[in-house]
């Protein structure tokens, strides 16, 4: 039997894993409620579990929602999966960090001497984070299929297919689709790629 293993998004829940019950009858769908929420420590949650599966099942199907992708490539998990579905996946941390310290006019020296900058838009930019992504670039040899919407206002067509490019991944690009894949038309048609 396969398992299926899902990692949600920012602000989702393993809960959302229940979705893909349906499109995968004959496996073990199981969501991820990591308790972390940066790439060097959820990566490890989400490497124990893979580990825990992989005593279990005989193949890991990964299913990973935007910020859940880039978790999941740092994981250092590619030897024990066999096929990636990336919903919306941040594939560039660091470009995503970078547009945000613009959005905040926040300048590379000020983000180091603080440590950590607060932004209006809700989002906390981290020195630490920064620099672990420029050291640690992913490095990500799955088979993997690429969802994505072509008003996906996080990571911009050019970035989605470089990244889909380099690392032989299919791309599918639904027009009028966000990076939240929420609606009845935009769930459906998800269904339908993942079908």
């Amino acid at each position: 039997m396969n398992a299926i293993l899902y990692i949600h998004g920012k602000g989702g829940s393993a809960t959302e894993s229940e979705h893909y019950r349906m499109l995968f009858a004959d496996s073990e769908v199981i969501g991820l409620d990591y308790q972390t929420f940066t790439p060097w420590e959820t990566g490890k949650e989400i490497r124990i579990a893979v580990e825990e599966l992989k005593g279990k099942y005989e193949n890991i199907i990964l299913i990973a929602n935007s910020i859940g992708a880039f978790f999941s490539m740092n994981a250092g998990i590619d030897d024990m999966i066999q096929k990636a579905y990336f919903i919306s996946p941040i594939v560039d941390m660091e470009k995503l960090i970078t547009d945000m310290m613009k959005w905040a006019s926040v300048t590379e020296h000020e983000l180091e001497s603080k440590g950590v900058v607060h932004t209006e838009f809700g989002e906390d930019l981290s020195w630490d984070y920064l620099c672990y992504v420029r050291n640690h670039p992913i490095k990500w040899n799955v088979p993997t299929q690429i969802l994505y919407g072509s008003k996906d206002h996080l990571m911009s067509i050019d970035t989605i297919t470089n990244f889909a490019n380099k690392h032989n991944a299919s791309l599918t690009i639904m027009e009028g689709g966000e990076h939240w894949f929420h609606t009845e038309e935009q769930m459906t048609f998800l269904d339908n790629w993942i079908k």
